[in-house]
């Protein structure tokens, strides 16, 4: 397909929708991120808006999935194709019985209690409430990533720090919830009936028609 350009939200979430699956970096897969589609002069400009505060409105409206889903990086995942990757990547298990068949960590299922608890956290609170941080558990990020990776849990919005004058500043802080209470058991259970083989053929294939020059080793890698 020819190389699109983006220069809004508007034009970022449609084109999520027509590809249903964008990395936002540059990945093994030449000319398939948010940052090859999108001129540099979007990108760190005071006063413009880029990508990054592009993703941050389309996951606070929900239109779109995002979190580090590809290759442990972030990327967005439409509503239409986010159902074959949760049954993928879950393999025919919900949290619980991946934790009892010892498919998960202690760690990873102390953050999923506090959210199945608490609902959408902000990062440095799940921190806390899960027990990492000082003089805790070690390997916050990695147990973030993971969880991200396997689809049960996804960024539910940012939220900005304000000074004294209650303007804000520095990066937005990732606010965390289990991904049914973003997306809805609708989508993220909505390939269930299929067999999670079946999910990844149709994945594989709709992305060899995107990028019709990359290696189906790479495609595969992009989405394991």
């Amino acid at each position: 397909m020819p190389q699109p350009k983006i220069h809004n939200a508007k034009e970022l979430e449609a084109l999520v929708q027509q590809m249903g699956f964008l990395p936002f970096f540059t990945c093994a897969v030449p000319n398939f991120s948010i940052e090859e589609f999108t001129p540099s002069r979007y990108w760190f400009v005071d006063g413009v808006d880029g990508p990054w505060e592009w993703r941050m409105e389309l996951v606070r409206r929900g239109v779109v999935a995002y979190g580090k889903l590809f290759a442990k990086k972030a990327g967005l995942v439409s509503r239409e194709w986010y159902p074959n990757l949760a049954n993928y990547r879950r393999n025919g298990y919900d949290f619980d019985a991946r934790y009892e068949d010892g498919l998960a960590s202690h760690r990873e299922k102390r953050v999923m209690d506090v959210l199945l608890r608490e609902g959408p956290t902000l990062s440095k609170d799940l921190k806390r409430l899960a027990g990492f941080g000082s003089g805790g558990l070690k390997g916050f990020d990695t147990v973030m990533t993971n969880l991200q990776m396997q689809t049960y849990v996804t960024i539910h919005s940012f939220e900005y720090a304000h000074d004294k004058y209650g303007r804000p500043y520095g990066w937005g802080v990732a606010r965390y919830a289990v991904t049914e209470d973003v997306l809805g058991s609708e989508v993220t259970q909505g390939a269930y009936n299929r067999d999670p083989e079946e999910s990844k053929a149709r994945i594989i294939q709709h992305l060899g028609i995107l990028c019709p020059e990359a290696f189906d080793d790479d495609l595969e890698k992009l989405i394991l």
